[in-house]
């Protein structure tokens, strides 16, 4: 059985780690949806230098680890003049990394949007990005919600790559503990515990979405 005491004696230490993962995952998790978006939008673009962007994009960053992205950003960037945290170069690595996985589920969604619809919008006046936005991403989002759930989760397990960089997250305080108590296997049992307190919820709730989508399908 774990050691109870290693939790209840930091537990301020367990919830400063547990809030700041929850902040970098809902900042990772807007900032990846909205670039993950408008890197699907290039994907199926007729204008070839935006395809060309977007599938580069894709294929780059999806093949390689998310560890390298964020790695870019905090050895990278300080090369260059510009110095960020590792709360920050976390969180944008993780958004980064999370968008090109978000635009193939998103694009895949789009593709299976019939074309009628876009056609019959264009046809009523409106322009290719209202139609877009209007009509075809609404129906796209709501293909993909299984697979966009699934990024969601993910994005909140990976936000434990913030701990590499002192990122100050569930991770890294984890870290600290089991360095201080020495209780290595106790120390990670309440960090699992905690992430299965952020994971399990949205994986209930996605499932919910997804049956209730169903229903009005």
């Amino acid at each position: 059985m774990p050691d109870f005491s290693i939790f209840t004696d930091y537990f301020p230490i367990y919830m400063k780690g547990f809030g700041n993962t929850i902040v970098a995952s809902i900042i990772a998790l807007i900032g990846s949806f909205a670039l993950g978006t408008i890197i699907a939008v290039f994907r199926i673009s007729s204008v070839k230098p935006l395809n060309w962007i977007g599938t580069a994009y894709v294929e780059f960053i999806r093949n390689i680890p998310l560890l390298l992205v964020v790695f870019v950003f905090f050895y990278g960037l300080p090369s260059v003049g510009i110095t960020l945290s590792g709360f920050v170069c976390g969180t944008v690595g993780l958004t980064v990394y999370t968008a090109s996985f978000i635009a193939e589920a998103i694009r895949a969604g789009i593709m299976s949007v019939p074309k009628g619809q876009s056609e019959a919008a264009r046809a009523s006046g409106l322009t290719y990005m209202q139609t877009m936005w209007h009509v075809v991403l609404p129906q796209a989002v709501k293909i993909v919600i299984p697979p966009l759930s699934n990024q969601f989760i993910n994005l909140v397990k990976n936000s434990s790559v913030l701990g590499v960089f002192a990122g100050f997250d569930l991770m890294y305080f984890g870290d600290q503990i089991a360095s201080e108590t020495y209780a290595t296997f106790d120390t990670y049992v309440f960090v699992a515990l905690l992430y299965l307190v952020l994971t399990l919820p949205l994986s209930y709730l996605a499932l919910r979405l997804e049956r209730k989508l169903a229903q009005t399908a």
